[in-house]
């Protein structure tokens, strides 16, 4: 599997743990965070200038898986190198993440699997899986994986309760996905009576041999003595360190198509010995039994094989086999079923050839069933003969029954004639009740009219009341300024008493700015009067419409009078200008 789809999937659960809405988008803050934790545990240096830049706030929001590929693949991805990171450290961080939102195991401690054993289950999970998300593992990979463990374990896997409980679980995309696998183990219905040290054993039997590390005996080059070496497998190289840790790489042998295994006799104290032949030089190596040999082996060719052929999955090849297999059963049950079919096409032949000497029995059959037939009829036209007797006698009986419901019948004829005029009586009633009921319904609409008619009337009665109160203060404001002329006026005349060639010009003023004020006081009394006809006109068509209304009364007479007022004021002006 290439190195970049692993990291892609284990990242992608952590990226779904961080979803808590479950939208397809995690906070900016939240993939910081994130993007920080991958550039420790793949070993990158830092670039804390791309990552603020990226991750700035801003009014964008939470982002998408697809907004956040660019800056995975080209600060993250682009930089991994194969080998300088400890990858079970990462599956662990996505690990942790994923874990704590989405497994959920019993709280009572009667889990099958340990939390290691579990996060194991999962790396295992995330290598067979499909290469399509959301990742699933399709049933045929769950045997698979099921059965491995079994193996390990020396027990059989009892596949028709597997196939039973896969028909049972909703299946989302062809396949189970990790925590239902994790589920369905816990659940102890494949594993029962097993302790959870056997089982934690044979997940980790079942780890190493997928994921293809372990421990191998190597001997050396120049002091030729025997080294423990932690040896991890991939397609186009076989690394060797110093322990699990993957902290210090001690070497690597490149993979080609040059390269070959071979395995050797036990010799100078070592067992289940087997080398690996390169171009320039000849690695020597001792795996603990015979079966561990037995893979070892078996996956440096098949390594090899497949990078002479340009292949580059290790698991995708081994899944091609098994799927090769698969087809080899079903050609194996396609052939038993033809097999089958020529056996039962027999069955059907001979079948044949039964029924047809059980036709000839049963038309023996049916020519005694025929004479008995005749001699049926025989004795059934005889009962028929009495029977038309008997009938003859209860006609002449029905012909009196008859005459008697005739009788009866004349009765509720006539009864039915008058229960017809009642009838007719209650629907004519029915019309004149439906010819009322729509006099009603129009009446009311007529009143919803007129009240509607009434409200528009009352509106149009306050904006005019508005228009005469604007008059009212417009009136008030002119009678303000004459006072205050009235004022300058009375200064003038006693500085005219002073001066009388002054005081006769100014009173020639005087009079010229009376008559223009007279002109005034008329257009402001002509204005008024109309005011004061347009207002009665409204009441009056209020009071038509609006009899038991008294406030629209009482506003008119009100208004009335205060213009009425402002008359007497008008004239005593006048007469103290004279």
């Amino acid at each position: 599997m290439d190195l970049r789809a692993e990291l892609l999937k284990s990242i992608w659960y952590a990226f779904t743990a961080l979803d808590v809405e479950k939208s397809g988008k995690v906070s900016k803050s939240q993939l910081k965070v994130l993007s920080h934790n991958l550039y420790t545990v793949l070993c990158i240096p830092h670039d804390p200038v791309a990552l603020e830049e990226h991750f700035r706030d801003d009014d964008d929001g939470p982002v998408s898986s697809q907004g956040y590929m660019p800056y995975l693949n080209k600060y993250i991805l682009d930089k991994v190198e194969e080998g300088a990171f400890v990858k079970e450290n990462f599956d662990e961080l996505c690990w942790t993440l994923t874990a704590k939102k989405n497994y959920k195991p019993d709280r009572n401690g009667n889990s099958v699997v340990s939390h290691q054993d579990a996060f194991k289950l999962w790396c295992l999970f995330n290598f067979l899986s499909e290469d399509k998300y959301p990742l699933v593992m399709v049933p045929d990979e769950v045997e698979y994986l099921l059965k491995k463990i079994c193996t390990a374990m020396n027990v059989e896997l009892n596949s028709c309760e597997l196939d039973d409980y896969l028909s049972q679980e909703p299946q989302g995309q062809g396949g189970l996905t990790v925590w239902q696998f994790l589920d369905m183990v816990n659940s102890g219905r494949f594993l029962r009576g097993i302790e959870q040290e056997a089982v934690s054993m044979a997940v980790e039997e079942v780890y190493q041999e997928v994921i293809e590390d372990g421990y191998l005996w190597k001997r050396g080059q120049l002091r030729r003595n025997w080294s423990e070496r932690w040896f991890m497998l991939k397609p186009s190289v076989l690394s060797y360190y110093m322990s699990e840790e993957r902290k210090e790489k001690k070497g690597s042998i490149a993979l080609d198509k040059h390269c070959c295994v071979e395995v050797l006799p036990d010799r100078d104290g070592k067992r289940c010995m087997f080398c690996v032949k390169t171009s320039s030089r000849t690695y020597e190596m001792s795996a603990s039994d015979t079966r561990q040999r037995q893979e070892w082996t078996l996956a440096i060719q098949t390594a090899i094989r497949l990078q002479a052929e340009g292949k580059k999955s290790l698991h995708k090849d081994l899944k091609q086999k098994r799927r090769a297999g698969e087809q080899r059963e079903q050609r194996e049950q396609r052939k038993a079923a033809k097999e089958e079919e020529t056996q039962r096409l027999k069955q059907l032949q001979e079948e044949k050839e039964r029924k047809l000497q059980e036709l000839e029995l049963l038309k023996e059959a049916q020519r005694q069933a025929e004479i008995l037939l005749q001699e049926e009829e025989q004795r059934r036209r005889q009962q028929h003969e009495e029977m038309q007797r008997t009938l003859e006698i209860q006609l002449r009986e029905a012909e009196q029954a008859r005459a008697s419901m005739q009788a009866e019948m004349v009765l509720k004829e006539a009864e039915a004639e008058r229960q017809r005029k009642r009838i007719l009586e209650l629907e004519d009633m029915q019309e004149r009740l439906q010819e009322a009921l729509q006099q009603e319904v129009k009446a009311r609409q007529d009143e919803e009219a007129v009240r509607y008619a009434q409200a528009r009337l009352l509106a149009e009665e306050e904006e005019k009341l508005k228009q005469l109160m604007k008059l009212k203060e417009e009136q008030e404001e002119y009678i303000i300024k004459t006072q205050r002329e009235k004022q300058v006026l009375k200064q003038e005349m006693e500085n005219k008493n002073k001066c009388l060639e002054e005081a006769q010009k100014q009173l020639e003023e005087v009079r010229v700015n009376r008559q223009r004020v007279d002109q005034d006081v008329m257009a402001a009394q002509r204005k008024l009067r109309q005011a004061s006809t347009n207002v009665k006109h409204w009441n009056v068509q209020m009071n038509r419409l609006m009899h038991p209304i008294g406030p629209g009364d009482k506003r008119t007479n009100v208004s009335g009078g205060v213009f009425a007022g402002y008359q007497p004021l008008l004239s005593r002006r006048d007469s103290s200008l004279k």
